[in-house]
């Protein structure tokens, strides 16, 4: 774990140097996990990328959370909000703290962590304008109505995810959609998962030239 001098600094974690000419991975563990958790899938996307791995900050029954939920499915929208500001303002200063600033900078999250992801997109483009979202869902109802022309997604979701349905991914497809950003959907016939085909898409996803 890394010290925290800025105040903004709020989340304990995880930074590994990279080359400079490769992308910033910003890594979103899910429920339960710890900043380590995707380093392995990092390694898989871009093997030469830094790594920013902070940990949720919200306790469910010990598990680490990015927010709170009220129930399986049914997030607390207020928190949502509150919990994305403060990881848009975390990057914006763990990317100056580390010598990151003006570096291109794409969030990676699993399940909470893709939602977390997806909610900062949506919030705060002044933050995040890239991510790779494995198993997302919409997590706010009424998102503000922000320009993401500048910002692109890519989604990996089951067929069959109880979890994250893909009704509840559609809408958020939708919503980014409208606001401008530049989707990829990739769906799989499983579950809540990340697949080999979704890493791949992922990886060629993120080494492609923005369009």
């Amino acid at each position: 774990m890394t010290g925290t001098p800025p105040a903004a600094l709020s989340l304990p974690h995880h930074f590994q140097p990279g080359a400079p000419d490769a992308p910033v991975l910003l890594l979103l563990h899910g429920t339960g996990g710890s900043p380590t958790d995707l380093l392995g899938l990092a390694s898989q996307l871009s093997p030469t990328s830094a790594v920013l791995a902070p940990a949720g900050p919200v306790s469910e029954h010990g598990a680490a959370r990015w927010f709170r939920r009220l129930a399986e499915g049914v997030f607390d929208t207020d928190d949502v909000i509150a919990r994305a500001h403060q990881l848009a303002d975390f990057v914006l200063a763990a990317t100056e703290h580390h010598g990151l600033a003006g570096r291109r900078l794409v969030a990676v999250g699993f399940s909470n962590g893709a939602n977390i992801a997806a909610a900062v997109t949506l919030l705060r483009p002044d933050a995040l304008r890239e991510a790779v979202l494995f198993s997302a869902m919409m997590p706010l109802p009424e998102p503000p109505d922000t320009d993401l022309s500048a910002t692109r997604v890519f989604l990996a979701n089951g067929e069959h995810d109880p979890m994250a349905p893909l009704a509840s991914t559609e809408q958020l497809v939708r919503a980014l959609t409208e606001r401008s950003a530049q989707v990829t959907a990739h769906r799989h016939p499983g579950g809540h998962q990340i697949t080999r085909a979704g890493l791949d898409a992922a990886t060629s996803w993120l080494t492609a030239p923005d369009t």
